[in-house]
């Protein structure tokens, strides 16, 4: 994972409300266990025709979606089931944050764990940005801040263990890792024999 401390893009918008994860990553794509690839079919129902052609209409097949790492997306994304490979096609597409008044719970784990940063606002900050696909947001993952075009900064919550390990470019196999000597010492002082 790399280490993440801004991101500065523009966005792009998915109003839908109640996203879940098979309208992320429908299952039949689940037959990997590699992250690659998985973007070509990130929202594929919803993003192309039955014959593959891309639905016009569809805000990611837009030209100006192209190049956007910030989806802003509509109430209650993430829901519906467990499955890692959302965040992994989200972030293969090449997006590397989720905006919405609400993310479920799994789903934001599941993000923050991959490098995937999930950003909670609320419902008039929600409101503005769904209103003004394409605007350039900064997101500050050390002061959990993002600004906006007109100046406004606006704090978000985020959990300090993953915000750490976000900045750090770890995952929590990494961060113990960079534990070891200290485990191994605590270990060895507390060993005894039967």
């Amino acid at each position: 994972m790399k280490a993440i401390k801004r991101i500065q893009s523009r966005t792009v918008v998915l109003a839908t409300k109640d996203i879940d994860t098979d309208q992320i990553i429908p299952a039949r794509f689940l037959t990997t266990t590699s992250r690659e690839g998985l973007g070509k079919n990130l929202f594929h129902d919803l993003r192309y025709n039955k014959d593959g052609s891309d639905k016009p209409d569809f805000p990611l097949n837009a030209a100006t979606a192209k190049g956007c790492e910030i989806l802003v997306a509509g109430r209650n994304v993430g829901c519906g089931s467990s499955r890692e490979h959302a965040p992994w096609a989200l972030l293969d597409y090449g997006f590397r944050a989720v905006i919405s008044t609400a993310i479920a719970d799994i789903f934001r784990n599941n993000s923050l764990k991959n490098g995937l940063v999930p950003v909670v606002v609320d419902d008039d900050l929600h409101q503005y940005l769904l209103s003004k696909p394409g605007i350039e947001i900064d997101i500050d993952i050390v002061a959990s801040t993002l600004t906006l075009p007109d100046g406004r900064v606006v704090e978000f919550p985020i959990d300090v263990f993953a915000r750490h390990c976000l900045i750090e470019g770890i995952d929590q196999l990494g961060y113990l890792r960079n534990h070891a000597d200290t485990i191994q010492s605590f270990e060895e002082a507390r060993s005894w024999t039967p």
